[in-house]
């Protein structure tokens, strides 16, 4: 019953619909005696040769009032259990995906996506039963079987009521014991669902690597191991909840037994008539789905407990980024001042970052080059407050920027990944994502900047084209470039293209550059790159290498400097120069 004490906030909003519909069980379990007592009515005035065609009426219109009284009630309880139950997943499923929005890179590292998806899918739904078959099976096996139980008491007799419910003690303490072998073996159950959860993602995701290498054989194999774990936990699952209903049956077969031969007993004396008799075995049969009630209610609640908990479990993790309640709510605009000590990646011991410092005026370019792993991203990320454990500070017009709400920065801020990720939806609506009310005007030109409106005009259905689940059905530099176009159209004070350009042929990226000068002639612009044509024309640019600034200056000052950038830039010349010759 601890899943209803953790559930008692949600109750409590809802009481007035969970009142409306446990009274309505209430009254339907009540007028539900009245069937097997009219029965039993009837069938004494038979053996007593009483029974006139008026009576006959008469117990028959009782009988169909109680019907569609019964029918009118049942109506009545579905719509405010089931709708109160509605809502609880609703809420749920609201508070876990807010939840999920704003924690940090920490948790998302922590759990994978397949997890995360069963605990929003199975997990809630485990949840949602709690607050609509929990109550119901609550109601039929406790308030239903009590209300049947006092009826034979009162219309057939106390002391065979009494003996014949002999063997239901046995029942709520077995019941009990399976109850918390279910919670463990269900919890273990909701666990192998989401490894299996997240081999499936995880397969889909990487199937043109697993068919480039020819591991289709192996990832099946992979596969068909953690199905076949899942299956052995859920197999315990129904294994437990199978005992329930051989136990129940047993129980009842026991009071069967009992009341056939006290019954006959009382019968044969007079204590009861034959009609009461027959009143109890209807009373008897009623008590049948109470009592396999008792077996579902505790399958419903030990699983919706153990699925409440793990959810739980999400909800308490905190996002290490901590946003200032009165914190600047202007947008992030002005000089940038950036000076980190250290800053050391949670689990690694060595620091990813020391002394980086450099300030960039508003309106100016930085580039940012360096070998593959040497931290560039890393400052991007610190930057963007996706991590706030360094030493040291990053100011933006003279203010912290973990004095900013996140808002006032993350909105002054567009930002490119090396990872372009595309939505499922249009090419016009994947370009004014972060500006919805965007006319097609305003998208074109965008597009033009970013060097991708010609293409955009060569596909199917121009910008209705639909471009797949992660921008499948276009090219890399496609994909790069209308990501580029999304984050130039909400005009952000700072621009970041981490690596955003290397899909595109130089011809192109010389236009795309171009086009920034002008149009952000008086903002902010970091360029993070491997190839160093990006970066000629910045303001400054720093080389980083194991996340230090080793050297740092203008394009003909890094040049003159001949060190790592003049290397890199003259065997890049060479390459294009090779390749050019090729062509």
């Amino acid at each position: 019953m601890a899943i209803f004490r953790k559930l008692s906030w949600f109750f409590k909003e809802e009481k007035k619909n969970y009142f409306i519909g446990v009274s309505t069980l209430i009254l339907v379990a009540v007028i539900q005696l009245i069937p097997p007592r009219v029965i039993g009515i009837v069938v004494d005035n038979i053996t007593q040769n009483t029974l006139t065609r008026d009576k006959l009426v008469l117990w028959i219109s009782v009988l169909v009032v109680s019907a569609f009284s019964v029918y009118g009630l049942r109506y009545v309880w579905r719509k405010h259990i089931w709708g109160g139950a509605a809502r609880l997943e609703k809420l749920m499923r609201k508070r876990l995906f807010h939840h999920f929005t704003k924690m940090d890179q920490v948790f998302y590292q922590k759990y994978r996506t397949g997890d995360l998806m069963a605990h929003a899918t199975n997990d809630l739904n485990a949840i949602q039963n709690v607050a609509g078959a929990g109550i119901l099976t609550f109601a039929d096996a406790f308030i239903t079987g009590m209300i049947t139980i006092v009826a034979m008491m009162l219309f057939v007799d106390p002391r065979l009521t009494v003996i014949a419910l002999i063997p239901f003690p046995l029942l709520a303490l077995l019941s009990s014991k399976l109850g918390n072998k279910m919670h463990d073996a269900f919890k273990e159950s909701q666990a192998a669902f989401s490894k299996l959860n997240d081999k499936t993602q995880e397969s889909i995701t990487g199937i043109k690597v697993i068919k480039t290498f020819g591991q289709e054989k192996e990832d099946i194999e992979d596969f068909k191991e953690k199905i076949d774990y899942s299956i052995k936990k859920n197999t315990k699952v129904n294994n437990l909840d199978a005992l329930f209903d051989p136990l129940i049956t047993l129980i009842i077969g026991l009071s069967y037994i009992i009341s056939i031969i006290l019954g006959g007993y009382y019968v044969s004396n007079g204590t009861i008539s034959i009609g009461q008799l027959i009143s109890f075995f209807n009373y008897i049969g009623m008590l049948v789905w109470p009592m396999f009630a008792i077996g579902r209610f505790f399958n419903v609640i030990q699983r919706g407990n153990a699925s409440y908990d793990r959810v739980s479990e999400l909800m308490r993790e905190e996002s290490s980024i901590k946003e200032m309640t009165t914190g600047i709510s202007k947008p992030a605009k002005g000089d940038l001042s950036y000076n980190v000590e250290s800053f050391t990646y949670h689990g690694d011991k060595e620091p990813t970052l020391q002394d980086v410092q450099f300030d960039l005026k508003e309106g100016h370019t930085l580039g940012i080059v360096g070998k593959t792993g040497a931290g560039k991203t890393t400052m991007l990320k610190l930057l963007m407050r996706e991590y706030d454990s360094y030493e040291g500070s990053i100011k933006i017009d003279g203010n912290d920027i973990q004095h900013y709400t996140l808002d006032a920065l993350l909105h002054s801020i567009g930002y490119v990944p090396q990872d372009h990720f595309l939505f499922s939806m249009t090419v016009r609506d994947n370009i004014r994502f972060g500006a919805p009310k965007a006319s097609q005007q305003a998208v074109e030109r965008i597009a033009k900047e970013a060097a991708v409106h010609e293409d955009i005009l060569g596909f199917s259905e121009g910008y209705d084209t639909m471009v797949g689940e992660r921008g499948v059905s276009l090219s890399g530099g496609q994909k790069q470039r209308i990501s580029i176009a999304r984050a130039l159209l909400v005009q952000p004070e700072l621009l970041i293209l981490d690596d955003a350009l290397s899909a595109v042929d130089a011809k192109t990226e010389e236009k795309i550059l171009t086009n920034l000068k002008t149009s952000r002639a008086d903002k902010t612009t970091i360029i993070c790159t491997h190839r160093l044509s990006s970066v000629k024309h910045a303001s400054e640019i720093l080389v980083i290498d194991e996340g230090r600034i080793i050297e740092r200056g203008t394009h003909e000052e890094l040049v003159a400097l001949d060190g790592w950038y003049n290397k890199m830039y003259d065997y890049q010349q060479l390459e294009s120069k090779i390749e050019g010759g090729v062509r």
